[in-house]
């Protein structure tokens, strides 16, 4: 068992989860060294399977997280139509990190597009190229009814919408294009809330919520770190940031090496950038208000006053930022290579990830110096 680690006094800790696919077992490693440690958020954001995963996380007391995630992702890890064949630890020393791991893996890749995933996605029969249906919840190569099942297995929706913990998750509404947050602070969550933020289209389907439809959030923006550094109320800040995929890569050599690097860079997101942006706003708040503690008291109750000290604000707010690093064997299928075998090592390496960077206390330090935002990123420092 890790030592327990005493936080500084933040008012939120939140985590903040990334969609990528098959890659989100890296944020389930990540939550349980947090637990472990004894570091559990008071707010959870995703997108796509970032917000299945949160899901799970607010659905759930502490103490029960860690098994049911581990239930959520060894079913998604099977076949929907066929019995498993899984790779274990022992087979995969066999295969190595080459090419042998590389055909492992599309074997994999090649069975969720034909057969899906078990509790997760379904193949439409016939294909939607052969079927007269039409409308946008026709319009998709697989039926995620059973997604919804295992949400409701999985999840205490009514733990949710007590609002223990906040939940918030991201999705697009297709027909403006406006991304929209649904949020448990201000709406009751249901599993189709959930279920749109992981609505990629043309994969899946479009999720229909009080009549409107909306797609996976990630086709705008794939990490809702904004959310969290800049929702009122602001509130000191502690945020563990969970990316999946990578803003920096190698250049690709052949086509199928473009696709992997468009993802990553898609998909990134520009995580840097939110919190460089982050900061310089929230820098500006603080200047302001330095500075209106030097207007007279008899100013103090001007309307243009009172409407700037709306704008003004002394929070910090600490990014730790943690990243997936590919591995050499990984393609551009890496985010719908459900096997057992990948899902597993995907979680070990986000364990190892967060119980690195709790090595460092100085990451969650409340920011001082003047500074209202600092970023940590355990790879800079190696």
């Amino acid at each position: 068992m890790a030592a327990r680690i005493e936080l500084p006094p933040y008012e939120t800790v939140a985590l903040v989860l990334q969609g990528g696919g098959a890659l989100g077992s890296y944020q389930a490693g990540v939550y349980q060294g947090l637990h472990e440690a004894g570091i559990e958020p008071n707010w959870f954001a995703g997108i796509s399977i970032g917000a299945l995963n949160a899901a799970i996380l607010g659905g759930n007391p502490p103490e029960k997280r860690l098994e049911r995630l581990t239930e959520f992702w060894d079913t998604i890890c099977q076949s929907a139509l066929f019995p498993a064949f899984t790779l274990g630890a022992e087979v995969a020393s066999l295969l190595g990190d080459g090419d042998m791991r590389t055909l492992a893996g599309a074997w994999s890749s090649m069975r969720a597009i034909v057969e899906g995933q078990r509790g997760f996605f379904v193949p439409r029969i016939p294909t939607p190229f052969l079927n007269t249906a039409t409308g946008p919840v026709a319009s998709s190569f697989y039926d995620t009814a059973p997604l919804k099942e295992t949400l409701e297995r999985l999840c205490d929706f009514d733990r949710i919408n007590a609002k223990i913990e906040r939940v918030s998750v991201g999705a697009v509404d297709i027909e403006t294009g406006n991304f929209e947050y649904f949020d448990n602070a201000n709406r009751k969550l249901a599993p189709e809330h959930f279920m749109a933020s992981g609505a990629l289209p043309p994969s899946f389907p479009a999720v229909e919520i009080d009549g409107r439809f909306y797609w996976d959030g990630g086709l705008v923006s794939n990490t809702p770190l904004m959310e969290v550094l800049s929702r009122p109320p602001r509130r000191d800040t502690l945020a563990f940031q969970v990316d999946l995929w990578s803003a920096k890569g190698p250049l690709p050599q052949n086509l199928l090496d473009v696709d992997e690097r468009r993802k990553d860079i898609v998909y990134s997101s520009r995580t840097r950038l939110v919190t460089d942006v982050a900061g310089y706003i929230q820098h500006l708040r603080n200047s302001l208000r330095k500075a209106i503690d030097k207007i007279p008291a008899e100013l103090q109750d001007d309307p243009e006053v009172v409407k700037i000290k709306e704008l003004a604000c002394s929070k910090v707010y600490n990014t730790v930022q943690l990243i997936y690093r590919d591995k050499q064997y990984e393609t551009h299928a890496k985010d719908y290579e459900f096997s057992i075998l990948n899902m597993r090592e995907h979680w070990r390496q986000g364990l190892d990830d967060i119980k690195d960077t709790l090595t460092h206390p100085e990451f969650l330090a409340r920011p001082s110096g003047g500074r209202a935002v600092v970023t940590h990123d355990v790879h800079r420092v190696e």
